[in-house]
């Protein structure tokens, strides 16, 4: 076998091959071979480092639009979506608007799009001048992606600001909560915050069901019965330079609450220049010391359990030592009172002695089954728990007999006397219209005593030191209260609230009427007294001849035959004779 050629290498190739000189050009070998694989893998590289640079441009852009851009809409994705569910209007009982949400635009700014932050602040501060300008720049200089400049905006407002054609500026559209009856009923509608949320009255009371939208929520409240009420209010603490009072219309029948005042009060439209005085709801939040209006719940007390009838009398010739303390009357007649007379001439010393007879224990049942010694439920979250003796001493007993001793607001007041004079159940007082706040409501006390507590509650405005609540043609029965009010440790002798609680018609009675005077001052107009009777009494009558035809009620003849029945109470004939003590 003759040896291989050194150039044909490769054994498996026929020993007559040639190449194809058409045919693709053998790879190259060597050094140029080593050149062309390092050019490969540069270009690999090249375009490896294009691609990360790339990628990197990608991720910095994805960034961009969610965290800075969208930074912005996270900003205020939370308001613009608050500001597409609109609050419910809120409206009295005949429908009258008394809160609706409009729409308005919000000035925002993005920051980073301001070019010149001083100068962007001068000139909104020039369209805007209730906005600082230090703190406008500050704001524009934060380097925020969003910042509220103002929030509801009004269309001229809004119009400057588009005129100034600054790049960064947005508006966005947002609901403003109004109250076009302003102060009428602001204890009772409240006010929310800027962003929607209820901070006072129903506003915050309800706020879960107002916050969901939808229908209108409507309240018991009648406007126009609210105005007589704020406007008869106002006229007796302005008469008798008084530092405020509070009023309450409820209708007996089932705890609804027509009208709710408390003075001074403020406007909701501007809740920022209330001040806690103004805004503090006397009517629901204050706890009071009601003083005589409680000798209706003392008489109703021993009628009930039959501690007393209308015939028992008791001695009210002297006044009731005990300790360091005298219990004494205002209108003293020194002699036997009969429970009627005890009632007319609001004798403390004859009602401290039926308290007594019917017993600290039964005292303390009986007021707690009208709702006297707890937190009342009620729609409003300003309301205030009753203040009641740590511990039932007989002096307890007696002051509280007459009203003294154990605070309450002046709504249970209202809800425990309409208890009282409705045939005796007691209806959970409530704001809502059609709701019927104690269902059925829950018998208190026996039909019967409600009928005698009635004829009492017509004496007093007959005969008693309830004459000026004797609105002609309505059948006003009713009770006065004046209490001292309490100083620290010690009760201020010039210090009074003074009240009259009425109740018309009292023979078939349909509303009640309560207006009570925090420190009012006697005048030549009130003979020099500052008592429930000369104070609260004339703005109870004013209040009911002015609302009667409102709600329904025409005047009837007092005198005919079947009231004068109704509402007949037998009184001692000759003034000082003893009839037999209790």
């Amino acid at each position: 076998m003759s040896e291989q050629s050194p150039r044909d290498e490769n054994p498996c190739r026929p020993r007559h091959y040639r190449p194809d000189p058409c045919g693709p050009a053998a790879p190259p070998e060597g050094p140029a071979r080593q050149s062309l694989d390092t050019s490969h893998t540069r270009l690999l590289i090249t375009a490896a480092l294009f691609c990360l640079a790339f990628s990197a441009i990608a991720l910095r852009l994805v960034a961009v639009m969610a965290l800075d851009g969208g930074e912005q809409r996270l900003a205020h994705r939370e308001p613009a979506a608050k500001a597409h569910i609109l609050r419910a209007d809120i409206v009295d009982r005949n429908g009258q608007l008394l809160a609706a949400t409009l729409d308005t635009p919000s000035l925002f700014a993005n920051p980073k799009q301001v070019l010149d932050a001083r100068d962007a602040a001068k000139k909104l501060v020039k369209a805007l001048p209730d906005l600082d300008a230090k703190e406008v720049a500050d704001k524009l200089r934060s380097g925020k992606s969003f910042v509220w400049i103002k929030r509801h905006l009004t269309p001229r407002e809004q119009a400057q600001v588009n005129g100034l054609g600054l790049p960064g500026l947005e508006f966005m559209p947002e609901g403003k909560r109004v109250y076009p009856e302003g102060n009428l009923a602001a204890h009772v509608v409240g006010y929310a915050d800027t962003d929607g949320r209820g901070l006072a009255g129903v506003e915050r009371g309800l706020d879960d069901t107002l916050r969901k939208g939808g229908a209108p929520v409507q309240l018991s409240i009648d406007a126009r019965v609210q105005f007589i009420l704020r406007e008869e209010t106002a006229k007796a603490i302005a008469d008798f330079n008084a530092i405020g009072g509070m009023g309450i219309v409820m209708d007996v029948r089932n705890g609804e609450v027509l009208a709710l005042v408390s003075l001074p009060d403020f406007d909701p439209n501007d809740p920022g220049s209330a001040t806690p005085e103004t805004t503090f709801n006397r009517a629901t939040l204050g706890a009071y010391e009601m003083g005589s209006v409680f000798k209706i719940f003392t008489i109703a007390m021993a009628l009930d359990d039959h501690v007393a009838t209308l015939d028992t009398g008791y001695d009210a010739t002297n006044p009731i030592q005990i300790g360091r303390y005298t219990i004494h009357d205002d209108h003293a007649q020194r002699r036997w009172l009969t429970v009627p007379e005890i009632f007319e001439y609001s004798s403390n010393i004859g009602a401290a002695k039926i308290a007594l007879d019917v017993g600290g224990e039964r005292q303390r049942d009986f007021l707690g089954r009208l709702g006297l010694l707890n937190e009342p439920r009620f729609e409003l979250r300003e309301v205030a728990a009753p203040l009641v003796p740590s511990v039932w001493r007989p002096v307890n007993t007696m002051t509280i007999g007459f009203g003294h001793g154990l605070s309450v607001s002046p709504l249970q007041l209202a809800t425990a006397v309409s208890a009282v004079a409705n045939g005796g159940t007691l209806h959970r007082a409530t704001l809502l219209k059609g709701r019927d706040g104690g269902g059925e409501g829950t018998r208190v006390l026996a039909t019967d005593t409600s009928v005698e507590m009635r004829k009492l509650l017509r004496l007093v405005v007959e005969r008693g030191t309830g004459k000026l609540a004797n609105a002609a043609g309505y059948v006003v029965g009713g009770k006065t209260g004046t209490a001292e009010k309490v100083s620290g440790h010690h009760y201020a002798a010039h210090a009074l609230l003074s009240s009259f609680v009425g109740v018309f018609p009292v023979n078939d009675p349909r509303y009640l009427v309560l207006v009570s005077v925090d420190e009012p001052h006697g005048n030549k107009q009130s003979a020099g007294f500052a008592t429930g009777g000369w104070i609260a009494a004339p703005a109870v009558k004013a209040t009911i001849e002015r609302m009667a035809s409102i709600v329904g009620i025409q005047p009837v003849d007092e005198d005919s035959p079947e009231i004068r029945r109704s509402l007949m109470v037998n009184l001692p004939t000759p003034p000082g004779r003893k009839l037999a003590a209790n």
